[in-house]
């Protein structure tokens, strides 16, 4: 299989980001505020867009949102490779920080590339999330 990480439009990620995460929303739940303006990428496994994730500026910091991988192509790679890929995006910006609101169902995933927690942790829709970082 051949994959292909490229900038993609909002519109193309809405779909993925609706079925992975919010399935039992309306699809408007998943549009955050400043989708617009930011930037957004999708990893391609043959020509299928199966892994999303958004990237917004603030700052000196780069915060990552709706990241997510169709259920059918998780546990192959394609995270890693989509987090790493936003990491080396993110130093070859400039930026200093990294950071997102992540699922402590996902912590393992995250502190394996090397984020680290600095919250308590908190709630979105009854689901326990901590804020996590990395410093580049």
């Amino acid at each position: 299989m051949s994959s292909e990480i490229k900038i993609v439009s909002v519109q193309d990620i809405l779909p993925i980001r609706h079925k992975v995460l919010w399935p039992d929303k309306p699809f408007e739940f998943v549009k955050v505020e400043g989708d617009e303006e930011g930037i957004h990428f999708g990893l391609y496994e043959d020509s299928i867009l199966v892994t999303i994730i958004s990237l917004f500026a603030e700052g000196e910091s780069i915060r990552f949102r709706k990241f997510a991988t169709l259920p059918e192509y998780q546990n192959r790679g394609l995270g890693k490779k989509m987090i790493l890929h936003v990491v080396n995006y993110a130093q070859e910006n400039n930026f200093k920080r990294l950071w997102c609101d992540a699922r402590t169902d996902a912590l393992n995933f995250y502190e394996r590339v090397g984020f680290k927690k600095f919250s308590e942790p908190f709630y979105k829709e009854a689901i326990e999330y901590y804020k996590i970082e990395k410093i580049l």
